[in-house]
């Protein structure tokens, strides 16, 4: 008998797995040779990162079995009885769902993330923990408490997936690529050609400015678009200069 998987079992756990290949592959490339396009030195982030490498794989793993709890409880409670696999609709309304559910994550994440930046109790207890890698880089990207990922990330996609009435099938294309995004917003390089520059502005430099002292009530908006951080006043544009000193 053939061993099959549902697409709700299949959008809760590649997503995971897809988190941990593409910080995989940036953990390989992190060589000597790519010190030229890291946005902090080496040297700055063993100082200023207050925590393991060990730690903040322990703490992303914990996130990540909350978010596979309340990832099978929703779709346990939004499932069809029948056992029938809901239809995939046309191009055009995947496209469609796949913005309204990008615009939704970006909405919730900005206000909720902002929100923990304003509240002094929030911030101290429960998003500072983020924080603690001044100087970011790939698999810490999922690195918070557990009850920041349940409220920004779980929540923020549960919501996307059910406000945009995508399939349980689109979603796992939804969430895998939302999972790339952010970690290549947190990997701390600016590699030439990364074809996720080329379509957002919001991005490793961007997102490596809220990280930042200076930054830290600027650049709230993750993980796709600069919108609601242009609309409401808290954007910084960042600026790349390299090693000599020359503006990119």
């Amino acid at each position: 008998m053939a061993f099959t998987m549902s697409d709700e079992l299949l959008g809760t756990f590649v997503p995971i797995l897809v988190y941990w290949l593409y910080s995989g592959l940036y953990i390989v490339l992190d060589g000597k040779s790519m010190d030229n396009y890291r946005l902090h030195t080496r040297a700055e982030e063993d100082v200023k990162n207050i925590v393991s490498k060990m730690t903040v794989v322990k703490g992303v793993i914990i996130q990540q079995a909350f978010q596979i709890a309340v990832s099978l409880s929703l779709f346990t409670i939004i499932s069809d009885d029948s056992g029938t696999v809901k239809a995939q609709p046309s191009l055009l309304v995947m496209v469609l769902q796949f913005l309204v559910a990008m615009v939704v994550m970006d909405t919730w994440q900005y206000f909720i993330h902002r929100y923990m930046h304003l509240n002094k109790f929030l911030y101290k207890h429960v998003h500072s923990k983020h924080h603690t890698l001044v100087v970011p880089y790939a698999f810490g990207a999922l690195y918070n408490h557990p009850l920041e990922g349940l409220l920004l990330d779980t929540v923020g996609g549960a919501l996307s997936f059910l406000i945009s009435g995508m399939t349980p099938r689109t979603g796992i294309f939804f969430f895998s690529f939302a999972t790339i995004k952010t970690v290549d917003d947190h990997c701390g390089l600016w590699l030439p050609g990364n074809i996720l520059h080329m379509f957002f502005s919001n991005n490793s430099a961007y997102h490596d400015v809220h990280h930042q002292l200076y930054g830290s009530k600027y650049n709230f908006s993750q993980p796709f678009f600069v919108m609601w951080d242009k609309i409401l006043g808290t954007y910084m544009p960042y600026s790349l200069v390299d090693k000599k000193g020359r503006w990119i």
